[in-house]
């Protein structure tokens, strides 16, 4: 009896003492290093994240519904990633980029994109000052925080170019000069996939420089009866209220860089990018004949901050694999290279990823 309870003692003195320096998050099964302290992380990102849920009551004053790409635009605004919209006319992508542009305190620019657009129009360019018989520069649109490059697939290559080298460096040469672009600095692209003539198709190996493609849909029968009582009311216009500063922003983002994120999820993301490369070795068989070319690496970079930055918005301070599952497809969808069979068989890239997701097994 008294070996028992001696026993019993010296085990739960010994769990105490590991739990007390490890600590493991049961729900999720992750290990949590002990070198983290996952309260005060918790405290930290519970005050940093509040301005989340202010951003989504202004948005709401003016978009009914679209909630999947608000809260891509989030994401991709806490992770520094640009985005790419596509969808038909009509589903508030430019309004949903102006009103998010207003609640923050940041400058904001709409560029039109059109056939005749030129590289200088958008980053600028060297003026001759007779008078003083020297070269000044003039910034182009593109010296902004959020730029907002309406229709991009209708200007030509050289202008698109432009806006991608900017994109990817964040910096701008003119002349002999280079300026370095001010943050945060986003890049909000839309395009119309239902109107070729007069466009510029992205070349993939551009497109894989925008963090997540979304494909934006029509809105519910209820959201768009919302929409047509609130819209038929002509001269009212709402006002939005700045909730949140740059800097909030730029806090935010260093935040989100300590958010936690397991080794186990780590290799989840790892094997999701792989499998798109070599789907037998996944019990994927049948993909390797309708995958030209898989994922390349800026995914799984991609995949790893865009899944901290929707932790943040949960107001969480580590990942889970649902954080990873939940901005696959956005991360995947452009970066996938479909094979001339797939597109015979009318099989997409959400198919691929959404086969992959299915498969690929969960940690």
């Amino acid at each position: 009896m008294k070996i028992d309870i001696f026993l019993n003692s010296a085990i739960t003195l010994i769990l105490a003492t590991v739990l007390k320096k490890e600590k493991v998050n049961i729900r999720y099964g992750l290990y949590m290093s002990s070198n983290i302290d996952m309260q005060a992380l918790g405290e930290k990102i519970e005050k940093h994240s509040a301005f989340i849920d202010d951003i989504y009551t202004e948005l709401n004053k003016v978009i009914v519904g679209q909630r999947y790409m608000i809260d891509r635009l989030l994401i991709g605004l806490l992770a520094d990633g640009h985005v790419l919209l596509e969808g038909v006319p009509g589903l508030a992508k430019t309004l949903t980029v102006s009103s998010l542009a207003k609640v923050i305190s940041t400058k904001f620019q709409r560029i039109q994109f059109t056939p005749d657009l030129l590289p200088a129009d958008l980053i600028g360019t060297l003026i001759y000052n007779q008078k003083e018989m020297e070269f000044t520069v003039k910034k182009g649109p593109i010296f902004s925080n959020i730029v907002l490059a309406d229709e991009i697939n209708r200007s030509p290559a050289k202008v698109q170019s432009a806006l991608l080298e900017a994109m990817q460096e964040r910096q701008v040469t003119i002349g002999e000069e280079t300026f370095f672009l001010e943050k945060p600095f986003l890049v909000l692209a839309t395009q119309n996939p239902v109107e070729q003539e007069g466009t510029y198709n992205l070349p993939e190996a551009q497109v894989d420089r925008f963090m997540l493609k979304l494909k934006i849909g029509y809105p519910t029968k209820d959201e768009e009866l919302k929409i047509m009582r609130r819209m038929a009311k002509t001269g009212e216009k709402l006002t939005l209220n700045t909730v949140v500063s740059s800097k909030k922003i730029l806090d935010a983002r260093e935040v989100i860089n300590e958010i936690y994120v397991d080794e186990k999820v780590e290799k989840y993301i790892i094997d999701l990018v792989f499998a798109t490369r070599n789907p037998a070795q996944y019990q994927l068989p049948d993909l390797a004949d309708l995958i030209s070319f898989g994922a390349s690496p800026r995914a799984s970079i991609n995949l790893n901050l865009a899944a901290r930055a929707h932790a943040f918005m949960q107001h969480r301070a580590y990942v889970t694999p649902e954080d990873v599952r939940f901005i696959t497809t956005d991360v995947l969808r452009h970066r996938i290279i479909p094979t001339f069979e797939a597109e015979a068989e009318d099989i997409t890239t959400e198919n691929i990823i959404s086969q992959i997701l299915s498969t690929v097994q969960v940690p």
